[in-house]
C-alpha cells in the first residue's frame, strides 16, 4: 500500500448515503481526519432528513443534502457543486451512488467496499463473485479501499481504516481513545420538560426493521419493573407511523398505576432534543436501533438487546475505547464502558439475516428467548456499579 502521509488536502468530502445511524458512525473518522489534517476544510453529503447527528459538529463547515432517489435536475446541479471542488473524497458507504458522487467530487477517493460474508456453499460463492466484480471499477478509481467483514470488522474500525495510507502504520490509528460525537443538544419542548421527574430511564423500543423487536409483553414487565422501583420511564420513538403505534400498544397493556410513571415522547423529539433527553437519564434501554448509538455517544448508562446483528461488527461503539474491537460476536451479557449488549440464547445468533424468516417483517427467536429477567439483571448491575 502507498504511504500518502505527506499529502494534505485543503478540502474534503465525506460521503454518506444511508440511514441516521451511518452517519453517526463515522464522526470518530471524522474526528481522526481533523487531528490529522487540523486546517482542511470538511464538507459532509448525505441524504436529506438523515444528517440532524451532526447537528452542531465542530469539525464540519457544510453539509450538502441530496433525495435519496434524485431527478434528473437534482443530479445536475448536484454535479455542478461537486465538480472537482475536492482534493479528497472519503465514500464511507459501498452503494454505487456514493462512489459516482466521490468520482465528481475529487480526483483522489477512498472508499469501503461491499461484499458477502464468507460461505462455503454454491450460492455463497456466487454471490461473492458478483461482489467482487461489481467492486473491480470501485478499486480503480480509488488510492484505497478498505472491505466490509460483517462479522469480524466494527463498523467504525471500518471507518478509520480508510485514513490508513495517510499514517505511517496501521498502529498509530488505534493508538489513542476513540469517540462517537453526538449532535449538539437542543432544549426539550415545555410539554416534556414540565412532565419530566428525576430519576428517569429512557426506553426507545421502536427498531427501524421488525425482526429486530423485542416482544410487547417484554416491554410491559420491563416498564412496570421500572416503575416499582421508582423510576419515571420515557418512551422515545421516531415519527414513524409504526413507531408511533408501538409505543401506543406497549401502554396499552400497563396498568393504571404505571402509565402515570410514563411519558410517551414518541414523534416529539429531533435527533438533538433527543441527545438532550438522554444526557440527563440515569439509564438507557433500546434495540438495535441508531438512538441507541447515540445514547452511548452521549455516555450515559446505555443497555442494548441484540438479536441477528454481530455486535462486533455494529455495536454501540463504548467512548474513549482503545483498539480495534470492544465486543465478542456471542455473549449472554457483555459490557464495555458504558454500553451492555444483551443477546439471547439462541445458538444460531448473529446470523446477520433478517430473522428467522431473513425478510424485514420476520421474527427473531433469538429476540423472543430474551426474557426480561435478563434485561432486569443487567440493570440492577450498571446501576449498582
Amino acid at each position: 500500500m502507498t504511504n500518502y502521509s505527506k499529502l494534505k488536502p485543503k478540502k474534503v468530502l465525506f460521503i454518506a448515503t444511508r440511514q441516521i445511524g451511518d452517519v453517526l458512525v463515522t464522526t470518530p473518522l471524522i474526528s481522526k481526519a481533523r487531528a490529522l489534517w487540523p486546517d482542511a476544510e470538511f464538507h459532509f453529503l448525505g441524504y436529506r432528513g438523515k444528517l440532524e447527528m451532526l447537528h452542531g459538529n465542530p469539525d464540519i463547515a457544510e453539509v450538502i443534502e441530496t433525495s435519496d432517489r434524485p431527478g434528473f435536475g437534482e443530479y445536475l446541479s448536484l454535479f455542478n457543486r461537486l465538480f472537482q471542488r475536492y482534493d479528497l473524497a472519503v465514500v464511507t458507504q459501498p452503494s454505487d451512488r456514493a462512489y459516482f458522487y466521490g468520482l465528481v467530487a475529487a480526483f483522489r477517493r477512498v472508499g469501503v467496499l461491499g461484499g458477502h460474508p464468507q460461505g462455503k456453499d454454491a450460492q455463497d460463492q456466487q454471490k461473492r463473485s458478483k461482489s467482487e466484480k461489481q467492486n473491480a471499477w470501485k478499486k480503480f478509481i480509488c488510492m484505497h479501499t478498505v472491505g466490509v467483514d460483517y462479522f469480524n470488522q466494527h463498523v467504525i474500525t471500518e471507518k478509520l481504516c480508510l485514513l490508513e495510507p495517510f499514517f505511517q502504520n496501521h498502529s498509530e490509528l488505534f493508538a489513542k481513545s476513540i469517540s462517537v460525537t453526538p449532535p449538539t443538544g437542543e432544549p426539550l419542548t415545555p410539554a416534556i420538560v414540565n412532565e419530566l421527574k428525576q430519576p428517569y430511564v429512557v426506553v426507545h423500543p421502536g427498531p427501524l426493521t421488525a425482526y429486530k423487536r423485542w416482544p410487547l409483553a417484554y416491554w410491559q414487565a420491563l416498564i412496570t419493573w421500572l416503575v416499582k422501583q421508582g423510576f419515571q420511564v420515557v418512551l422515545s420513538a421516531s415519527p414513524a407511523k409504526q413507531d408511533v403505534q408501538l409505543n401506543h400498544d406497549i401502554i396499552s397493556l400497563l396498568d393504571d398505576e404505571s402509565k402515570k410513571q410514563v411519558i410517551n415522547a414518541a414523534g416529539k423529539l429531533s435527533i438533538p432534543q433527543a441527545g438532550t433527553l438522554i444526557r440527563s437519564a440515569v439509564l438507557y434501554i433500546g434495540v438495535d436501533t441508531s438512538i441507541t448509538h447515540l445514547a452511548a455517544a452521549c455516555n450515559t448508562p446505555t443497555i442494548t438487546l441484540f438479536g441477528a446483528t454481530p455486535p462486533t461488527n455494529f455495536g454501540p461503539w463504548p467512548n474513549g475505547f482503545i483498539g480495534e474491537q470492544p465486543y465478542q460476536m456471542r455473549a449472554r451479557t457483555q459490557t464495555v464502558g458504558n454500553v451492555t449488549i444483551l443477546q439471547g440464547p439462541g445458538e444460531c445468533a448473529p446470523c446477520r439475516k433478517a430473522g428467522c424468516l431473513d425478510k424485514a417483517d420476520s421474527y427473531s427467536e433469538c429476540l423472543d428467548f430474551l426474557e426480561p429477567q435478563q434485561v432486569i439483571e443487567a440493570i440492577e448491575k450498571v446501576l449498582l456499579n
